[in-house]
């Protein structure tokens, strides 16, 4: 019996919250993939090995301009922040028009996630924000579960300043640790971390000295180093067949939500994120009067067809 000819679907492939070419996260989007079943998108996205893949859909909310399902190698989210950003910026680029020129409104497993930016063209390149989502879990971590994430990440309880829950879709955790060195530092026993989804912070002193890839003074606040970052952040989900993901806008959510929250962060950032594995993420917070917006840079590396 000869095979069933596969079905060709509008493929791309974007690098999310990258600071220059190549060193954003990058996620796959299938375009129009309604004929798709959940055991095939969750197929595919095992055999790109990406930290998340995503598949187009038509909206089934009348205030939605799309629908998003997001794939793991190994599980289905209900949201995720890189694959929010990238799934939108490559929904504008293949010609989406969204029903309110201020906003996206993506659907996904959370409800209803807006987005905003100033290109609304076919641009293979833009920047773009999302809308934090309320936290699904928040709260204080029970002290089993700290004394947990204490010895995985093999620091030591004194360089843990602060802990929270911050689930939004992942059951993210969030550690705030001495500072930004401390967090570069880490090498974590991932075959002892489980299903915890671990995010870490620590932020950067104003007088270090910029890394080797910054540019301008060692002052990261001086005229010509406006891209070095307030914080560096590493997140840990060895469950989902990832164990650090290069850049996550769903644990920089989370983080910035309960960081600016309690007082701990000022009300608008930049992260770095992905440093310890060869990445330059860079993701930029900011409070306005109700609302988390997590942004960044999105560029279309890979465009073409996906036979499915």
């Amino acid at each position: 019996m000869a095979a069933e000819t596969p079905k060709v679907f509008k493929f791309s492939q974007v690098a999310v919250f990258g600071h220059i070419a190549l060193q954003g996260n990058p996620l796959a989007v299938v375009h129009s993939a309604t004929d798709l079943t959940a055991e095939q998108m969750q197929r595919f996205a095992q055999w790109t090995n990406l930290s998340e893949t995503t598949f187009l859909l038509p909206p089934t909310h009348p205030d939605a301009d799309y629908r998003v399902r997001i794939f793991t190698p190994n599980e289905e989210f209900d949201f995720a922040g890189h694959p929010t950003l990238g799934s939108a910026h490559a929904w504008l680029e293949a010609g989406g028009q969204p029903k309110d020129p201020a906003w996206v409104i993506q659907e996904c497993g959370v409800g209803l996630v807006r987005l905003r930016t100033d290109d609304l063209t076919r641009a293979a390149t833009r920047n773009i924000a999302f809308e934090a989502p309320p936290l699904r879990r928040a709260g204080e971590i029970d002290a089993e579960t700290l004394a947990r994430v204490i010895k995985v990440l093999g620091v030591s309880a004194d360089q843990v300043l602060a802990s929270n829950w911050i689930g939004n879709g992942p059951g993210w955790l969030g550690v705030l640790l001495t500072d930004a060195q401390t967090v570069l530092d880490l090498t974590p026993d991932f075959s002892a971390m489980g299903d915890l989804c671990i995010s870490v912070i620590g932020a950067h002193s104003s007088d270090e000295h910029a890394p080797e890839n910054e540019t301008g003074s060692g002052n990261k606040h001086a005229p010509g180093n406006e891209h070095a970052p307030d914080y560096e952040v590493r997140a840990f989900i060895p469950d989902t067949g990832i164990n650090e993901d290069p850049v996550t806008g769903s644990a920089n959510a989370g983080l910035a939500q309960w960081l600016i929250g309690a007082g701990l962060a000022p009300a608008q950032y930049t992260a770095r994120q992905g440093t310890a594995i060869g990445y330059d993420g860079r993701i930029s917070l900011l409070s306005d009067d109700s609302s988390i917006w997590v942004g960044g840079s999105c560029v279309t590396v890979v465009s073409g067809a996906v036979a499915l």
